[in-house]
């Protein structure tokens, strides 16, 4: 069936060969200098950048283009203490009888626990929501689709962008965390997905010695490269 859509022509980046390579290898070696944070700074980071990073993270694509994301910039310290306090209290359940041995002896070797000081220390907390359904002009439900595939590309989308512009993130997931709908004031048809922490490491920050799975672990050719 032909789109209703109107179209626009496309202006695709077009590099030459070595070019795309060294444009490739360039973006790789920045990517793999990021690492998950935990002890933050409270340094200011400039609001500006925040916004063009969630700008960039809502040109992801998503099913049927309905953009089925909601993101809230969170920076004032009332608001973070909020969040903390609520994350802690979910949190201690957690580590304190929701979660199987499996699961507490896999996070050992990062070394985390139910306190989470960096919700109040980071200057930028960034709560993504994903929206179940929508509504059009007259209020009625329109239903969305492919909306965690959608959102979760947008989020990859705005660590990375938040990474580029020199700052840290962690993907903080407390379970469940439908609180930040009400501190937020989002309404009960949006998800919350991720808590992201952003800013930048605190002064000599350490990270777990960890290791990525090798290239042979995570791509495989059918046809020779």
């Amino acid at each position: 069936m032909a789109g209703t859509a109107d179209t626009i022509k496309l202006a695709p980046l077009r590099f030459s060969k070595s070019e795309m390579m060294a444009n490739a290898e360039e973006f790789f070696e920045l990517m793999r200098m990021r690492r998950t944070v935990r002890d933050f700074s409270s340094e200011p980071v400039d609001p500006g950048i925040i916004r063009l990073a969630v700008r960039a993270a809502a040109t992801a694509p998503s099913g049927a283009n309905q953009q089925p994301w909601s993101f809230v910039a969170i920076g004032d310290s009332e608001t973070k203490r909020r969040i903390r306090l609520a994350a802690e209290e979910e949190e201690r359940a957690f580590y304190d009888s929701r979660a199987g041995e499996d699961w507490l002896q896999a996070l050992a070797p990062l070394g985390t626990g139910w306190q989470k000081p960096f919700l109040e220390t980071a200057p930028w907390l960034i709560a993504i929501f994903a929206q179940r359904w929508g509504t059009d002009a007259q209020g009625r439900r329109i239903k969305h689709y492919y909306v965690p595939e959608s959102v979760s590309i947008a989020i990859g989308i705005l660590i990375t962008s938040l990474h580029m512009a020199g700052l840290a993130t962690l993907t903080h997931t407390p379970s469940p965390m439908g609180f930040l709908n009400q501190i937020c004031g989002r309404p009960d048809s949006e998800k919350p997905l991720v808590l992201l922490v952003v800013g930048h490491p605190a002064e000599g920050a350490r990270v777990p010695a960890i290791n990525r799975k090798p290239e042979h672990e995570v791509l495989f050719w059918k046809t020779a490269p």
